[in-house]
């Protein structure tokens, strides 16, 4: 069966055909082969050219440039997109967008090209970009979409229906009508084909689903689609401090945000930052260092460990030829263990309900993998170097180590949450450190003591 890749993504073929076209400057053919594609395609197409590539398809795309390009490609690459077609040029197109799609345009634009494309903006949108850009980012108020349908909760579906047919300032897709009492706070909602199916006499208020769930404009995006996950909705209205009724979120910029956060913490665990793909080298290479300076600082943590057994590793060769099997295991173990109580925190699962519970899980499975490894590593290592001693004293930091490490999974992430902190940031350097620290020093230290 076709991958989803191959059925509606680009095929790798119309790709190379684009460059080869733009190389030789055959535009004809580059406009015949990319003027069928949608949006998403041309910024897919865009994104993994070299910049003097990109720059010259961009040229040949100007006069009829579609807009929602602009909301489809990667941040890094889009502010290259800009910078090429000038701040009148971008607003422009800003303009043509749905409000929630030129906010994501603009919010991510440096503050000069910012306030240049915004000056070219007409003032009434204007006004209604810079009150999204008031709120905190990844939050609800710079999700949402301004555009909505409203309506009251004494008007009937007849009135409704005509209301919808004859306004022509109306979003492009709409799901749900909202109801609004007369200080315009949402008291429920309909779903539009809920709308069609009634009779025209009927009011708003018979046919709607009451209490809707409101999303303040000030709730964190990740808060947002842990709402969409847990109640299934399919659009959300988001109201101000006043609880009145400011704008909706659907599915469609929910599953953008979900994707989003994702990608964002496995880049945090690996350290790199968001932009880091289609970023410059420079850039690239200073984002990556910081990160790798505080691990070089906890491998000299683990270094220092070591350097405290000078002596008994000199004396007995086996260590250091088996030690780094005890530290890699446990921090295999522990990044197992990360890896889940990360997912579950993101996802709700893990709570302060559950979190006791959870850690004595993974102890327990954590002490059982130990006890099976050390039996395997404790023969091998006893059979290998034909001492049984060395045998027990590597199994039983092999049990120490996965113990310890299978707690740091989890109570690092824990600590961290409850600190405020995002637990896919620092997680990974805190408990690889604990797994060598111990690996080492257990090892090392039963070795001084029994071998010595």
């Amino acid at each position: 069966m076709p991958s989803a890749q191959e059925l509606f993504g680009l095929k790798p073929e119309l790709v190379t055909r684009v460059v080869d076209a733009l190389e030789t400057g055959n535009h004809a053919l580059v406009r015949s082969l990319v003027s069928p594609l949608t949006s998403a395609d041309v910024a897919d197409l865009l994104e993994p050219m070299r910049g003097d590539q990109r720059e010259a398809l961009v040229e040949l795309l100007r006069p009829d440039f579609d807009p929602e390009i602009l909301a489809e490609l990667d941040e890094t690459v889009r502010e290259q997109v800009v910078e090429q077609m000038g701040a009148e040029e971008v607003a422009a197109a800003i303009t043509e967008l749905d409000s929630d799609d030129a906010v994501e345009v603009i919010e991510d634009l440096e503050e000069e090209v910012q306030l240049k494309v915004l000056e070219e903006i007409p003032e009434e949108e204007r006004a209604i970009l810079e009150d999204s850009l008031a709120y905190p980012e990844e939050s609800a108020g710079r999700l949402m979409q301004r555009e909505l349908v409203a309506v009251p909760t004494h008007g009937t579906v007849g009135e409704i229906i005509d209301f919808l047919r004859s306004e022509e300032d109306l979003p492009d897709d709409f799901y749900d009508l909202f109801v609004v009492d007369p200080r315009h706070h949402p008291v429920g909602s309909v779903p539009l084909s809920r709308v069609l199916r009634s009779k025209r006499e009927k009011t708003v208020e018979k046919i709607m689903d009451p209490s809707p769930k409101p999303v303040s404009a000030l709730m964190d995006q990740e808060e947002v689609a842990f709402l969409f996950r847990r109640h299934d909705l399919i659009s959300a209205p988001v109201v101000d401090g006043d609880s009145r009724l400011v704008g909706v979120i659907t599915i469609d910029d929910v599953v953008d945000v979900i994707d989003e956060e994702a990608g964002e913490d496995i880049l945090r665990l690996g350290g790199v930052a968001e932009e880091d793909f289609y970023g410059a080298v420079v850039e690239t290479t200073q984002h990556r260092f910081t990160w790798l300076l505080v691990n070089l600082g906890t491998a000299f943590l683990a270094s220092l460990v070591i350097f405290q057994f000078e002596d008994t590793i000199a004396k007995f060769v086996a260590l250091a030829v088996l030690m780094p099997i005890v530290a890699s295991m446990g921090g295999n173990a522990g990044t197992q263990t990360l890896t889940v109580a990360v997912r579950a925190l993101a996802m709700k699962e893990l709570t302060r309900t559950n979190a006791l519970r959870a850690v004595g899980k993974e102890l327990l499975v954590n002490g059982v993998n130990g006890v099976f490894f050390a039996l395997i590593t404790g023969l091998a290592a006893a059979w290998w170097f034909d001492d049984p001693l060395m045998g027990n004293i590597i199994a039983a930091a092999m049990i120490i180590n996965l113990v310890i490490a299978g707690f740091a999974g989890i109570a690092v992430p824990l600590g961290l949450t409850r600190l405020g902190v995002d637990p896919a940031i620092a997680s990974g350097t805190f408990v690889t450190t604990v797994t060598d620290v111990v690996g080492f020093l257990a090892f090392l230290g039963l070795a001084a003591l029994f071998l010595v």
